[in-house]
């Protein structure tokens, strides 16, 4: 017996110092990300963007999130090694003192060594912001930076250890108070707009942030509802719900939609019809890919042929061919698309695979250098393309500012949706679905593949033309630079973000791909930057995408 005990005790603290090296590393991974942010540029802009008014800045959120996530794992690391509360608060804290330390490093070293030649952005500014309006690079700035890190390790610990329902609450309150102060312009112009309606508007953000009263309410309110939620959730474990809850939360983000323009501005109103356009595209593809399996990097190919269309149909300039309505030109326009996906799906769908990628990316670039070919030239321009498309008119008044336009885009694309859900439970989406599964045996149940997988090419291209249509009257014009590889790059990244095969998928990932990025745009080049890790980090943590479809999610849960 007193063997045994020994033995144990042996176990136990071998994996105890097994998980300090572990806790060090996570710490020494947040330090060169701390540093890598720093001297990439963004820290010093971002400096001057508050998250909360005078309190906390952008730069100095991300810092801090740098700092929780080493500490959270630095205790989950004890915590695996059998550790208690104690020691796992203590490597947390020793995690997140390490990467401070390293920042503090770089602090002294930029202000002792003229590195600028080597590294740009390690400026005197740089030192100044990081300094926290201390003297750059004395021993009270390095203490803090330090000190800052080892506290924002320990709070990551405690999160770390914390019951999860209550680490959901409190990383939703972060949350809510972090998408405040980053979009700040948006609920502002709101606000703005309720008040300009006579209705009472409080005072909430300032010049560059949420003030801090406002933060706190808004920490407070979303932490609570996390826990409402949380606790909801327990009880229709035990007891089912009826279907109503759903249907409210439905109902709420269809009037949120439809209101969006009437209460924000013409910036959020013609991110919002972007955003649109792209959903279009990407419900074409979703047949295609997300229900067919059929990997198609052409795709931008139809949204070409759909934009084209009603360029040569709508235009008043030298080029067209017609002088229809837009609502004359839209039918024509999807059955050219259709058209062509039947054509040239005829000879490309029967390879499988990567072979098929192939196939469809030399259709785009085909369709692409016959646009600007010079045997084409006279009849869609070239590279000059088509102008003065006459813009969309509903009972005889035009749609001219972004909320009508994206009235529009959304009109089309609620029967697109409507439409692919109807063949996504269909017969049809059924043989599609063993088609993406299985081609083989789809084809021994008596599924014919080519058949089928044609008709999922075509419908597709004639969502992708519908979408293209909607883009040429939105810009007013089309350029063949407008339809390169990177559009059916970018809508086959919407799917896999938002979940294949999912229609809410679809909108989620197009929020995420191109709203954001759209919002965010004051921060150049470098919102890209966490833009790209971001989704790096979310193919690790949740790879079935952000609103999987059910058959999606259910093969998770069961892993």
């Amino acid at each position: 017996m007193a063997f045994d005990v020994v033995t144990s005790s042996f176990r136990v603290g071998r994996r105890r110092r097994g998980a300090a090296p572990e806790a060090l590393r996570a710490g020494v991974f947040a330090g060169l990300a701390a540093i890598a942010f720093a001297l990439v540029g963004a820290y010093v802009l971002m400096d001057e963007r508050f998250v909360v008014e005078d309190a906390l800045t952008l730069a100095q959120a991300v810092l801090l999130a740098i700092g929780l996530a080493a500490g959270a794992l630095g205790a989950r690391a004890a915590g695996r090694a059998g550790a208690g509360a104690a020691a796992s608060l203590g490597l947390g804290l020793a995690a997140g003192l390490l990467a401070g330390a390293m920042v503090a490093g770089l602090v002294l070293l930029v202000a002792s060594v003229d590195v600028r030649s080597i590294l740009v952005a390690a400026s005197p500014a740089l030192t100044k912001a990081l300094s926290l309006g201390l003297p750059r690079a004395s021993a009270a700035a390095l203490a803090l930076l330090a000190g800052l890190g080892a506290a924002a390790g320990l709070l990551g610990g405690g999160l770390a250890l914390l019951p999860p329902a209550a680490r959901k609450a409190l990383l939703a309150g972060l949350g809510a108070v972090l998408a405040a102060g980053l979009f700040r312009d948006v609920f502002a112009g709101t606000l703005d707009t309720l008040s300009g309606l006579g209705l009472p508007t409080p005072d909430i953000f300032g010049s560059a942030g949420i003030m801090p009263g406002p933060a706190a309410a808004l920490f407070a309110a979303a932490a609570g509802i996390a826990v409402l939620r949380a606790a909801l959730a327990g009880r229709r474990r035990d007891q089912p719900a009826g279907p109503w809850p759903r249907r409210l939360g439905i109902g709420l983000l269809l009037a949120g939609i439809l209101v969006l323009p009437l209460v924000t501005g013409d910036f959020v109103a013609q991110v919002a019809m972007l955003v649109g356009l792209y959903v279009l595209m990407a419900m074409g593809l979703n047949v295609e890919l997300g229900l067919a399996g059929l990997v198609d990097l052409g795709f931008v190919a139809f949204f070409a042929v759909g934009a084209y269309t009603v360029a040569l149909l709508c235009s008043t300039g030298p080029y067209a061919i017609a002088h229809l309505s837009f609502w004359a030109a839209l039918p024509v326009a999807v059955g050219i698309a259709a058209l062509a996906g039947l054509v040239f799906g005829l000879p490309v769908l029967r390879v499988r695979g990567d072979y098929l990628a192939m196939a469809t990316l030399a259709l785009g670039e085909i369709i692409r250098i016959l646009v600007v070919s010079d045997a084409l030239r006279p009849l869609l321009g070239g590279s000059q393309g088509i102008i003065e498309i006459a813009r969309p008119s509903l009972f005889g008044f035009p749609l001219n500012t972004p909320a009508e336009l994206y009235y529009l885009a959304l009109s089309l694309g609620g029967v697109v949706g409507f439409v692919s859900w109807r063949l996504q439970h269909s017969r049809t989406g059924r043989a599609w679905l063993a088609i993406r599964e299985d081609e083989d045996v789809a084809q021994a149940l008596g599924i014919d593949p080519v058949a089928v997988k044609l008709l999922a090419y075509t419908v597709g291209a004639a969502f992708a033309g519908a979408a293209g249509a909607v883009f040429a009257v939105l810009v007013g014009s089309v350029y063949p630079h407008s339809f390169q590889l990177l559009i059916s790059i970018n809508v086959l990244a919407i799917l896999v973000i938002g979940g294949l095969g999912s229609l809410p998928g679809v909108v989620v990932g197009a929020l995420m791909l191109v709203g954001l990025p759209e919002l965010l745009r004051e921060f150049g080049e470098f919102r890209y930057l966490f833009y790209g890790l971001a989704l790096v980090a979310m193919m690790h943590l949740r790879a079935e995408g952000l609103w999987p479809a059910r058959s999606a999610r259910e093969a998770a849960d069961a892993r």
